[in-house]
């Protein structure tokens, strides 16, 4: 078995002035905490995205595909592998108004796609502006809320596995897509989706932006967080469950539960992501303890925590 240090120093080798080293990523999720990757490489091109593939391939190196990290917390010791965050090229958005289909690339922020495919006249999109994340990371995780999600609208995705090389257009069905999931690995890039919308009037798509703009500035808070951090159990809520715990608005170092949401961890300016993890454990375990419910994290970890 390659060493992570061996698979690291050849990645390097193949990727020469393409890749960075100790790029902090933390701060580019939403979360603004967290450590550095070991490499780190913007892919703008297909020729860049052909070279990462081969080096990937090649050297066996640990990949992380970054999106907006809207959903997650980095370590403090950072990420010893490549993370790759797709932009350039990789960020384009085609809609096909007539059809009512809409064309992105996986680099592209959701609230673009939402009021973009909602000025042109396509709707059934609008749930996505209340996702600060990229059409990447929400293919990965079906990201959803006020009722839809991604599933219910995305036809197919161009996905390339970086360990093998492979580049293909998957249909929505075969990408095991589930409640904020699916089977896509680590390796696996999201360059771009295909979405049906439906034809709507551009006002009425607005207004409907609008609402839920309103709608999460009253009720979710804002700041350093990445969202939901537990995913709803079957006929609950995780916030209705946390703060019936006792544990709305506790802190633990660095880090506290929101008095405005209880399923929301958020993250002080000055603060520690393995402060974010702990408390995290802390209130599952507390939630199991005073609830009987287990809470399942719905954000994802990156990195060896403490």
């Amino acid at each position: 078995m390659v060493s992570t240090t061996d698979a690291l120093a050849h990645a390097a080798a193949l990727l020469g002035p393409l890749a960075r080293r100790g790029v902090p990523i933390g701060p580019r999720t939403t979360y603004r905490v967290g450590g550095a990757a070991a490499l780190f490489v913007e892919i703008g091109d297909e020729a860049t995205l052909a070279r990462v593939a081969t080096a990937v391939a090649a050297s066996g190196v640990a990949v992380l595909a970054l999106g907006r990290g809207s959903n997650l917390l980095v370590a403090d010791r950072g990420f010893p592998g490549l993370c790759v965050q797709l932009t350039g090229a990789f960020a384009g958005l085609s809609i096909d108004a007539p059809a009512a289909r809409v064309h992105a690339g996986g680099g592209l922020e959701l609230p673009v796609l939402a009021r973009r495919a909602a000025a042109a006249g396509v709707g059934g999109l609008e749930f996505l502006v209340g996702i600060p994340g990229s059409v990447g990371g929400a293919v990965r995780m079906n990201a959803g809320g006020h009722g839809s999600e991604t599933a219910e609208r995305l036809v197919s995705a161009r996905v390339v596995d970086l360990a093998r090389g492979e580049d293909r257009v998957l249909p929505a069905a075969a990408l095991a897509l589930a409640y904020r999931r699916s089977g896509l690995g680590p390796a696996d890039l999201v360059c771009a989706a295909t979405f049906a919308g439906e034809a709507s009037d551009a006002k009425g798509s607005a207004a409907l932006i609008a609402e839920i703009v309103a709608w999460r500035r009253a009720h979710q808070p804002g700041g350093r967080n990445a969202g939901s951090v537990f995913s709803n159990p079957p006929g609950d809520a995780a916030g209705r469950l946390i703060e019936a715990a006792g544990l709305k608005g506790w802190r633990l170092g660095s880090a506290a539960v929101s008095d405005k949401h209880a399923n929301f961890i958020q993250a002080d300016a000055d603060g520690s992501a393995d402060d974010v993890l702990r408390l995290a454990a802390e209130v599952r375990r507390l939630v199991a303890e005073r609830c009987g419910v287990t809470l399942e994290l719905e954000m994802r970890t990156v990195g060896e925590f403490p």
